[in-house]
């Protein structure tokens, strides 16, 4: 079958790649700041997990910044293909836009970590930041395995759930935000916090470190499906909310999830006039 180029959504994928670019960017530049030995700011934060709060909190901040502006409520803010296939698995995300989000993740990420070391240079690279490079702590794979999978599933729970309240759910990226800080200041020993496939190899390429990289490609993967499972085991299919983080007009996935209903609704109607005609 030959895709329409009408169907491509290039200024969302343009979005996706520029989000986590972005995203990139500040997780370069915060890193940095806060864990170069010879930054001014690490010895403020001179306990590993004031580093790690206030890590968590700019890198949230940095969340909410993207999630809210004028470019995340287009795109969705999504920054992660673990994030875009769960909403494709719920048949949220037509085929060609799943692909296109993934791609444009994978080469924003990259990018960002890029830009971030031709301007930080040495100190980006030197090896208390590491080009934020997310590997196992202390606990092994096992634990880097857990830990991704936990802060994933818990990450894809509060998303569907706060975003399908009518009340709430103009804070999904909010509330995103905090869940993230969290994870970096609690988390971060085990794993490094990644929950996105796109933003470990960003920093694993530029690094070139891949120690062990299929934890932060498997992990976020299982664990978003499993809060997706979860979630439609409590939850009608119809109530699953749109893949946008806040939702916002035009939206590329309510127009795709329409066209699915107008085609079932053809198909049965067809179905019907046949079995009359019978």
């Amino acid at each position: 079958m030959t895709v329409r180029v009408r169907a491509l959504h290039w200024r969302e994928y343009g979005i996706e790649a520029f989000a986590l670019g972005c995203f990139m960017i500040s997780a370069c530049s915060f890193g940095t700041l806060i864990f170069h030995p010879a930054s001014p700011a690490h010895g403020v934060f001179e306990p590993p997990w004031a580093q790690r709060a206030a890590m968590g909190t700019l890198m949230g901040l940095t969340l909410v910044a993207l999630v809210y502006s004028p470019w995340g409520r287009r795109s969705g803010a999504q920054m992660n293909p673990a994030f875009t296939l769960t909403f494709f698995r719920l048949g949220k995300i037509s085929t060609v836009d799943a692909v296109g989000y993934v791609v444009a993740q994978f080469v924003g990420g990259t990018l960002g970590v890029w830009v971030a070391a031709r301007v930080l240079g040495a100190a980006l690279a030197h090896p208390m930041v590491h080009y934020v490079v997310t590997r196992p702590g202390d606990a092994g794979t096992a634990g880097a395995f857990a830990g991704e999978f936990g802060i994933s599933m818990l990450l894809m729970l509060i998303v569907l759930t706060v975003s399908a309240s009518a009340r709430w759910k103009h804070l999904t990226g909010v509330c995103a935000a905090i869940a993230v800080a969290t994870f970096i200041t609690l988390e971060a020993p085990l794993s490094g916090t990644s929950m996105n496939p796109a933003r470990s190899v960003a920093s694993a390429a530029t690094a070139g470190d891949w120690h062990a990289i299929w934890i932060y490609f498997v992990a976020p993967m299982l664990g978003m499906g499993a809060a997706a499972w979860a979630y439609t085991q409590v939850s009608a299919a119809a109530d699953v909310p749109c893949g946008k983080m806040v939702h916002s007009l035009p939206c590329i996935f309510c127009e795709h999830v329409a066209r699915r209903r107008q085609r079932g609704a053809a198909a049965s109607t067809s179905d019907s006039t046949a079995d009359h005609a019978a």
